[in-house]
């Protein structure tokens, strides 16, 4: 069990990522009563969308329900790839794997060029946030893991041009000092960068191309007109030819058909106190981001600077507590880690990440309503591809670039009404005892 004092001195239950942009309401204005799009959420893909439509020379408002960057886009642990996360979770011989391998070229195409929008975002804008490009090192959990990674190296490298390569456990200090996997996965076109610098990065960029950013202002019902739609809001109604759908991992009664396809699953990170050495000294050489194959994933990186441990997984697979969360992570990380024992934590928070029953992110229309969603944990980068996606769609009509994600079957099930919170705690344990048994077979 992990120490009784991992709390430091101050420690705040609240993203660490909120010491360098604390979410306000800044740049809000009041919607105008017409506009040309309006856009329900203001998280990455949101303001991607917003950006993107003001740079096409469309209006756009975007409204956010509550402070600018409360939700998930300064909650996450800010890790971003492209392409070798698409389809993960799938299995077996369902219709969903065989489209996948069908069509995986495409899909793993589009997710490989998430990255590169990304990226060419933040140079164009000039969007400071510690965006490091060292790659990515995925730890097997289980020597079968170990070799199922490798049966796909040559497929990530072929259609997503992850870089990756197979690193055998004798080789394994070299990516993360520790022994507790089984060897791993390197991918170099992956890395890691700070979550709230760059959504403020995003929010300014959008505010200085002319969208208009509304806080603090919910949508509150959506009705169908002769030219388009009226939004209800607290602040009026809003006509507008076209609506965007960005709320993600926090969609709601606004659009019920939009929620039954999307299960909220939260995510638990914790911060660890400045370290004794730095962590590419210390933890992860040339400060890559690191991931594993459990099913109770983990995921990790250092810090901008390098000076802490942002370690983050599913503690739990709903909201939790941090006297839950806190002591759940710190073991985790220990037991990976342990000469991070003894140290303390800072910062514990939780964040929604929204899941698609197929494991694959979405976009598209549902009557009549644009969407961008699901990205299954991914949303930094895929996030921001969909929200230029769409807006380029919306620019360009029938003359937009095709892209494969666009339009794809958007499942529900008739067992599902949105709220996960009946059948997730039971997932939850399944999948801790799966991943225990699969550790105790190894050896």
């Amino acid at each position: 069990m992990p120490r009784k004092d991992i709390y430091a001195p101050g420690f705040k239950a609240q993203p660490w990522w909120w010491e360098a942009w604390t979410p306000n309401t800044a740049l809000s204005q009041d919607p105008p009563a017409k506009t040309q799009v309006v856009i329900v959420g203001a998280g990455y893909g949101g303001l991607s969308t917003a950006l993107e439509l003001r740079r096409n020379g469309i209006d756009a408002v975007v409204l956010e329900r509550g402070v600018f960057g409360v939700g998930a886009s300064t909650r996450n642990g800010g890790m971003i790839s492209g392409g070798t996360n698409l389809g993960k979770g799938l299995g077996g011989k369902s219709p969903i794997a065989e489209e996948f391998e069908r069509k995986k070229a495409e899909l793993m195409g589009a997710g490989a060029d998430s990255l590169t929008v990304l990226e060419d975002i933040i140079a164009r804008e000039g969007i400071e946030c510690g965006l490091h490009k060292n790659g990515r090192f995925v730890g097997a959990w289980t020597p079968k893991h170990y070799d199922d990674m490798a049966t796909k190296v040559e497929t990530y490298n072929k259609y997503a041009n992850a870089g990756a390569s197979m690193v055998p456990r004798e080789r394994q200090h070299a990516f993360i000092k520790s022994d507790y996997y089984f060897g791993g996965m390197h991918s170099t076109r992956a890395g890691h960068l700070h979550p709230a610098l760059y959504y403020k990065g995003l929010l300014e960029a959008a505010h200085k191309a002319g969208a208009i950013l509304c806080a603090e202002i919910e949508a509150e019902r959506t009705e169908k007109t002769s030219k388009g739609w009226r939004l209800l809001t607290a602040k009026g109604p809003i006509e507008c030819s076209e609506v965007v759908v960005a709320t993600n991992g926090y969609t709601g009664d606004l659009t019920p058909r939009l929620k039954r396809r999307v299960v909220p699953v939260a995510s638990h990170i914790i911060a660890t106190e400045e370290l004794p050495e730095p962590a590419d000294k210390m933890l992860i050489p040339e400060m890559r981001a690191i991931g594993d194959t459990k099913r109770v994933l983990t995921y990790y990186r250092p810090s901008p600077d390098g000076k802490r441990l942002i370690f983050g997984g599913r503690a739990r697979f709903t909201a939790a507590p941090p006297e839950v969360s806190a002591p759940a992570l710190y073991q985790y990380m220990v037991d990976r880690f342990p000469q991070l024992d003894g140290i303390r934590i800072t910062h514990v928070w939780t964040g929604n990440v929204a899941f698609a029953l197929d494991y694959m992110p979405h976009m598209g229309t549902d009557e009549g309503l644009h969407y961008l969603l699901g990205c299954n944990g991914n949303g930094v980068a895929m996030m921001t591809y969909l929200g230029t996606q769409t807006a380029r769609k919306i620019a360009g009509g029938r003359n937009a670039p095709i892209n494969p994600l666009d339009g794809r079957a958007f499942p529900d099930h008739p067992l599902y009404n949105g709220d996960p919170s009946w059948f997730l705690p039971a997932i939850g344990a399944w999948y801790r005892t799966r991943d225990w048994l699969d550790r105790r077979l190894a050896g």
